[in-house]
């Protein structure tokens, strides 16, 4: 009995940490956050020139209509391109594109990355350019998104990130995707920045100095995930990344549960991967030379995602609440972990959700979404023993709004 209750103590030990400094961490970011992030607005010195870089592979279903979307920008003509990089695309597809102005790069690989797009089409176009944009092919910028960035690098970052938000909540699972992007931005990004950390990148709506991503990219050799190594990349060489929270750029959100469980696998494993490859590299630095935002978002790459974070912290205390009500003889000496705990961990997970969702999801169409919750749960849990190889081939998300 007692080696018995040896291994659960050291099971419930390891659980409530892992659970716990997760909660802890995303109410703090939660609730600074609420405070927001207020750069000075600085007065535009100049027009830079733009590269809009939108890779697709297959993605013959939307990329006309982005890229029309694309040329609509309220910024001069003349400095910016629309860079529609082809990977297998239907020559149809590519006659359309053809007719617009914009520049097509046509690309072929035995093995499709986003990474290898990028380069390629810098390669093409050249370097007469100040800054590149990376956009999704299902990616629409607001009219004066090109704007709102140019004055954003005044400040002097190399790296900028947009607020990327829902094009559509036409399903339970699109909302509660949106819902989800919010959470992030609010915690990776506002929040941390309101701190002075650097904004998480989330692979579309993220603009560079051109020569430094242009030769930062050459060494991304990324299947799965290619902005989470990028990411990782620069703030080991203590770049700062800011974010600016007005800048929309809208993204298609996951329509049903086999788009979702797809996505979810594939950042799941690379998450994975990137915390074995820089957990070292990360306790070195952060030590040595203090680099907190290199730790910071190493130790994002294991953190538990926020639908599992709170979907195992409410188990474990309605668990105990149940244990609690029974009041069975000698349970709590054969716990470590008080049931305090346990309801202070799903407290603050619930607390950080609420101020972290925007006030504009508080309605009904989002109640009846969470009623998907358990099943996102679910498909989640499932997916991190489906993660072999997740990030050795590229998965491709299907973009085309439907009307479920």
């Amino acid at each position: 009995m007692e080696i018995i209750k040896l291994i659960v103590n050291i099971i419930e030990v390891l659980l409530f940490a892992y659970l716990g400094f997760a909660a802890v961490y995303i109410f703090f970011f939660a609730v600074v956050g609420r405070i927001g992030y207020h750069p000075k607005d600085l007065e535009d010195k100049h027009f830079r020139k733009f590269a809009v870089l939108i890779p697709g592979y297959k993605e013959d279903a939307v990329i006309v209509e982005v890229a029309q979307e694309a040329l609509k920008q309220q910024y001069p003509e003349e400095f910016y391109d629309v860079v529609i990089i082809a990977d297998s695309f239907k020559e149809e597809t590519l006659e359309k594109l053809r007719s617009l102005p914009l520049k097509l790069v046509v690309v072929s690989f035995e093995k499709s990355t986003k990474a290898k797009a990028l380069n390629r089409a810098m390669e093409v176009i050249g370097d007469d350019y100040d800054i590149a944009l990376v956009l999704d092919a299902d990616n629409v910028m607001e009219p004066y998104f090109l704007q709102k960035f140019n004055m954003a690098f005044e400040r002097g970052f190399l790296t900028v990130q947009g607020h990327r938000v829902a094009k559509n909540l036409n399903t339970n699972m699109a909302v509660l995707d949106a819902v989800s992007e919010e959470i992030n931005n609010h915690l990776y990004r506002l929040g941390h920045r309101a701190v002075g950390l650097s904004s998480a990148l989330i692979g579309s709506g993220m603009a560079f100095d051109y020569g430094f991503f242009k030769l930062t990219m050459k060494n991304i050799n990324a299947v799965g995930g290619f902005d989470k190594e990028l990411e990782l990349t620069l703030l080991q060489d203590g770049k700062k990344i800011d974010y600016l929270e007005e800048a929309l750029v809208y993204d298609e959100k996951v329509q049903n549960t086999e788009v979702f469980e797809n996505q979810r696998k594939r950042w799941l494993s690379a998450q994975f991967i990137y915390f074995g490859r820089y957990f070292l590299p990360g306790v070195r630095d952060l030590f040595l030379k203090g680099n907190i935002d290199f730790m910071d978002k190493v130790y994002q790459m294991v953190q538990p995602p926020r639908i599992l974070l709170l979907g195992m912290t409410t188990i474990f205390a309605a668990v105990w609440l149940v244990l609690s009500l029974l009041d069975i003889p000698g349970l709590n000496s054969f716990f470590l972990i008080a049931p305090a705990l346990w309801f202070a961990a799903f407290g603050l997970t619930f607390i950080a959700f609420l101020l972290a969702i925007p006030s504009k999801f508080y309605n009904a169409k989002t109640l009846k979404a969470v009623m998907s919750l358990p099943k996102g749960f679910f498909v989640m849990f499932l997916s991190l023993f489906k993660l072999k190889g997740a990030n050795k081939k590229f998965i491709h998300t299907q973009h085309g709004t439907t009307n479920q």
